[in-house]
């Protein structure tokens, strides 16, 4: 058996709040409050209101400013609201439909209109949670998409790289680490992680003598590598249409700016560097300097720290390289864990 939805009705009159308990309460759980206050407290309780009926003149704040504070608060602002008045012009009307209230309801009470209209709007209100729901299963199912599709390439970059795969699983989680270091959510944090692997997917486009050549490479030969770039944007497109792809796009474009404007391709500086480039910037260089390759040793993490300590506000931004050094411990146990084979 489901359970009933439930009703808050807020309005400081007792004998309203009676009427409507019981013109209610066969069919809903009601749920009642003395005063605006009150109902807001109950209505971010869970389980949460399917409806509220509000009055609107009340002695602490009226309905109107209650009806506000509900719908500036993402944990509430879902909750359709039905006023509840004993008259109303058309002024007043505006207004409240304006705040967000989806119906009126006028005193004295007829109670098969009033059991009508929450029966309407609260079907309303399920059809609507329904519809977001599964907005948000197809949305997540064409993320997982695009989120395969980008991995391939990722790694098909990596390995055209002489790569070993394991370097973009390494610099994505060292990425998610600093992110939430610096305060992004959790979210936020974990699409940097998924993102991060494009970072270098223009490398696809780059002539292999030029990718892999084992010396020091020419002017011209350092003009086309830094085409990966723009390489890699144009791949992602330039206009990413999710949270992921934007993220991607922006990781690819910033990774190689420099803090202090030497970085290419555009020599941004400072924090107009968009902070995702800025951290991928150091997830990166960490790893590139600690991997052995077939054209070099790995460095020590001493090594490593040392020149992330003289690059402190040259190459990276140093808040995110005092963060680095304070999650050290899980940047090397990332490293351990995803270690080459």
């Amino acid at each position: 058996m489901s359970q009933k939805p439930i009703v808050l009705v807020v309005d400081d009159t007792p004998s309203n709040l009676d009427v409507l308990t019981a013109i209610l309460k066969d069919t809903y759980k009601v749920k009642v409050a003395i005063n605006g206050t009150i109902g807001i407290k109950i209505a971010k309780m869970v389980p949460q209101p399917d409806l509220i009926l509000l009055d609107i003149m009340m002695p602490d704040i009226d309905g109107y400013e209650v009806c506000r504070q509900l719908k500036e608060q993402p944990n509430t602002a879902h909750i359709p609201i039905i006023f509840v008045t004993a008259k109303i012009g058309p002024e007043a009307e505006v207004k409240g439909l304006s705040l967000g209230a989806v119906d009126y309801l006028t005193k004295p009470i007829t109670p098969a209109i009033a059991l009508q209209r929450v029966k309407t709007h609260i079907a309303l209100y399920d059809q609507q949670r329904a519809l977001f729901s599964q907005v948000k299963e197809k949305t997540q199912e064409i993320n997982l998409g695009k989120l395969e599709t980008l991995n391939i390439l990722g790694r098909a970059a990596e390995f055209k790289d002489n790569e070993t795969g394991m370097h973009v699983k390494r610099m994505s989680h060292y990425c998610e680490v600093l992110a939430k270091a610096l305060g992004m959510t959790d979210e936020d944090a974990e699409t940097l992680r998924d993102a991060a692997p494009m970072h270098d997917i223009g490398k696809i486009g780059i002539p292999d003598s030029v990718l892999l050549k084992p010396g020091k490479l020419d002017a011209d030969e350092w003009t086309t590598m830094q085409k990966h770039v723009e390489f890699g944007v144009e791949i992602l497109g330039r206009q990413g249409d999710s949270k992921l792809m934007r993220m991607a796009i922006q990781v690819a474009q910033y990774h190689h700016e420099k803090w202090d404007g030497s970085g290419y391709p555009n020599q941004i500086v400072g924090e107009d560097i968009p902070l995702v480039g800025r951290i991928a910037a150091v997830a990166d260089v960490f790893d590139a300097l600690t991997a052995e390759r077939p054209y070099k040793r790995a460095w020590s993490i001493d090594e490593a720290l040392s020149l992330f300590e003289e690059q402190k506000g040259k190459h990276f931004d140093p808040t995110i390289v005092d963060l680095f050094f304070l999650k050290l411990p899980e940047i090397l146990a990332i490293k351990e864990k995803f270690k080459d084979e």
